[in-house]
């Protein structure tokens, strides 16, 4: 198993950039394919962005493409979510999550841990 802790979360401006980082623990986070998603008040969970266990294969939700970049340092067990241009609507509980299969997805349901997110809050 393998623990996940978001953080990087905050209160931004429209236009900003902002970094959120997954640190893992327990079994190595390259042992794993994973993910984020995000949560706006009254919604659903929804797909932000996959990375494979090595980081040579990634997938994003159409809504970020050129704007997030997934990225990861298994050597760190670290994940990573750089975030740029940010919009109003990006404001979300940010979560964090990993996988036991080799595949890289956007469903939530197909993804084994999730740790406790972290808030983003853009401004307009």
């Amino acid at each position: 198993q393998v623990q996940l802790v978001e953080s990087g979360g905050g209160l931004v401006q429209a236009g900003d950039s902002l970094r959120l980082s997954c640190a893992a623990s327990g079994r190595t986070s390259g042992s794993y394919a994973m993910g984020w998603f995000l949560q706006a008040p009254g919604k659903e969970r929804e797909f932000v962005a996959a990375i494979s266990r090595d980081g040579d294969s990634t997938h994003y939700a159409g809504f970020v493409k050129g704007r997030f970049t997934i990225s990861r340092d298994n050597a760190k067990n670290t994940m990573y979510l750089q975030m740029n241009s940010l919009k109003p609507e990006d404001t979300a509980v940010y979560y964090c999550a990993a996988r036991n299969g080799f595949g890289v997805v956007g469903v939530g349901a197909l993804y084994d841990y999730w740790g406790q997110g972290t808030q983003v809050t853009v401004s307009s």
